[in-house]
């Protein structure tokens, strides 16, 4: 006891200077049941076991359930438990059977037939049953999500992969655009270009009977099954989908879908609560232990989270840095608290706007001329101290959320090598990009060229975050003083604001509202390409695909506009020809990997950390739940058993080392 409370102490005092700082500025790829559960056990007790029931508190409504419609995490999160994909993945990310009992592809990886599972039903939400799901539910899917009018964010998981898929796509575009064909200019008098027409039956998706489903490629592609986690190749019921028409997946109430995964939402009032109860028909009911998910909405519920937990209200809780020193102080709760789970789902990295859209008092124009030198770029990257900032989410051990690369550490493998030690990377991933002393060289170069350019000094750094993330502005403030403290004050001036609580996304991202931010990204499938996608041609990340001809106010900056541009063109050239590697897994690796490198050491972006909640109460074993870093198997509650007692860090600490050492094991066996 004594023992652990030093340690304890140790990471309390670790926050407070943290915060003071702030201040100032297997077989059959199941996970087994706990043995501590033995009480759910009805081989150990005659008794009926226990009814469990998890409850949390949330604080983001969904917009909609409308799975083939969003690709937005928080909306998923119910359809994750609700509907099954074709494929899922056992607790150490080895792809299993889902809905498709077995698959195969050709001998090119250009053609893959699933086998669906019989005798899986659709049911409404009070577990009535609809209809048999059969292999002609995934065609009506793909058909929706290719169809331009439903307007479907997460159709670009077809883009590429199947065959003739968004030439359908912009075929239906160009029919919603000109009417039918019946008009040839738009509203504003452009000419409406005139797109082949391409019939559903060219598009690679077919049910050669009720229980076979073949999709075409548009290329050899070896890590499609990968894809069938995501939420655009969802199976939906026909006639449902015809007679629910544009209120299909409405956040209404759990009548709007249909069901077939392990849960059914028998309630839903918006703002109130959210009411999952066990399918009776599920098809693998046996490895589904929590009975009943009750979700109540609230919107503190960051900061009343932590207190119902100690009363035993809720099952999960996030414990803001702030209040984490008094938990681990207090003999009564410092056992309840626990690291989440690092994972390389998501990554985070700093962007650099390159079209500025903020207000005029920030100077966007002076903006522009610096972010487009290249020095001044690199003496931001190598200004901050990843592991210091990081020390917000993650006080015991922050180096080990830091993120060289984009693409995290463990991803993707190929050739028997992780993609991040592919020659291009290798020594960005054995290194630091944190070096003050460089930091200095390159604001030396800076100021002479951006002083020569007429850019004035200093440059408004402006930053923003989401206040409902949590610790998000404690991190923005950290960022602040290093960058400053680092580099001089007569050199920048970040300016740190809070953006909208919803919509932040939208009101802040995506219309470059900001100058410097960090961003994520949540890979979507197995291969180096799914990283690739923030920084495509139309992102809304960084903008970086300008046009180098552009001035800012009455000073002409084609030089440096033109040398960020010669820049990313190459990023693209390097990223198209990866992308034709189809055949060599090897070959296609390091070509992706030259790619990445190409942004990070031009300082297009700043690499940052892989995805971290912070320190939490829980009564979950992380680890037994589904794993893969893409997809929605993160967000599934099927395989875990609710805790007698909390999660604590010991406990933590051993199941993490116990599932690395496993999960190793596993990995091996697969290949």
């Amino acid at each position: 006891m004594m023992k652990n409370m030093k340690r304890w102490l140790a990471l309390a005092l670790c926050l407070a200077m943290v915060f003071s700082l702030a201040a100032c500025g297997k077989d059959d790829g199941k996970p087994t049941a706990d043995p501590n559960q033995t009480g759910n056990d009805p081989a150990v007790t005659d008794q009926p076991a226990a009814e469990q029931v998890y409850r949390q508190l949330y604080a983001s409504e969904v917009t909609t359930f409308n799975y083939l419609y969003t690709g937005n995490t928080n909306d998923l999160q119910m359809s994750a438990n609700t509907v099954d994909c074709l494929v899922e993945y056992d607790s150490y990310g080895v792809m299993i059977p889902s809905l498709a009992e077995s698959w195969e592809a050709n001998a090119d990886n250009t053609e893959w037939t699933f086998h669906i599972r019989k005798g899986v039903k659709w049911v409404d939400y009070q577990g009535n049953e609809v209809a048999d799901v059969t292999a002609h539910d995934w065609v009506t899917a793909a058909k929706y999500s290719n169809t331009a009018e439903n307007e479907a964010s997460n159709q670009y998981m077809y883009d590429g992969i199947v065959k003739n898929a968004q030439a359908y796509f912009n075929y239906t575009a160009y029919l919603l655009e000109s009417d039918n064909g019946a008009k040839t200019v738009d509203e504003e008098g452009n000419e409406i270009k005139v797109v082949p027409e391409v019939k559903w039956e060219d598009v690679g998706v077919k049910a050669t009977d009720d229980y076979t489903l073949v999709y075409t490629m548009e290329a050899p592609c070896a890590y499609f099954p990968s894809v069938l986690s995501y939420s655009s190749y969802m199976p939906v019921y026909e006639p449902f989908l015809t007679e629910q028409g544009k209120n299909f997946g409405a956040a209404t109430g759990p009548d709007t879908i249909l069901y077939n995964g392990a849960f059914l939402m028998s309630e839903f009032a918006p703002q109130d609560h959210r009411t999952l109860v066990k399918n009776p028909t599920y098809w693998d009911k046996d490895n589904v232990f929590i009975d009943r998910l009750e979700l109540r909405y609230n919107s503190t519920a960051g900061t009343i989270g932590p207190e119902q937990f100690i009363r035993g209200e809720v099952d999960y809780a996030e414990l803001d840095a702030s209040l984490l020193t008094s938990w681990l102080t207090d003999d009564n709760t410092y056992n309840m608290v626990s690291s989440s789970r690092p994972n390389v789902s998501y990554s985070y990295f700093y962007v650099f706007n390159f079209e500025p859209r903020f207000d005029a008092s920030l100077d966007p124009d002076n903006w522009t001329l610096a972010v487009n030198n290249e020095n001044f770029r690199q003496s931001i990257m190598h200004a901050l101290d990843r592991v210091g900032a990081l020390a917000v989410q993650d006080p015991q051990n922050p180096e080990s959320i830091v993120n060289n690369t984009v693409t995290p550490p463990t991803f993707v493998s190929g050739a028997g090598m992780d993609f991040t030690e592919y020659p291009a990377l290798k020594a960005i991933t054995d290194g630091d990009s944190f070096d003050a002393d460089l930091a200095l060289e390159y604001k030396a170069k800076a100021v002479e060229e951006l002083t020569a350019a007429g850019c004035k000094f200093p440059v408004k750094v402006y930053m923003r975050y989401n206040p409902d993330t949590t610790n998000w502005d404690k991190e923005c403030q950290v960022v602040e003083q290093q960058l400053e403290n680092a580099l001089g004050k007569d050199y920048i001036d970040v300016i740190v604001e809070a953006g909208p609580s919803t919509g932040f996304l939208g009101a802040v991202r995506r219309t470059g509202d900001f100058g410097l931010m960090k961003c994520n990204w949540g890979a979507d499938y197995a291969d180096p390409q799914t990283w690739t996608d923030p920084f495509s041609k139309t992102n809304t990340y960084n903008f970086m695909n300008q046009d180098a001809s552009r001035s800012v106010g009455d000073v002409a900056c084609d030089h440096k506009g033109a040398e960020t541009q010669a820049i990313v063109e190459e990023y693209y050239r390097l990223v198209d020809a990866a992308k034709a590697i189809t055949t060599d897994e090897a070959a296609r690796y390091t070509a992706f990997a030259e790619a990445e490198a190409h942004l990070i050491n031009h300082a297009i972006i700043v690499p940052y950390s892989i995805s971290f909640t912070g320190y939490v109460a829980t009564r979950l074993n992380a680890f037994e739940g589904e794993y893969a870093p893409y997809g929605l198997a993160l967000q599934r509650y099927k395989y875990q058993h609710l805790l007698e007692e909390p999660m604590n860090m010991a406990k933590f600490t051993a199941e993490n080392d116990k599932w690395q050492t496993e999960r190793a094991a596993a990995l091996e066996a697969n290949k």
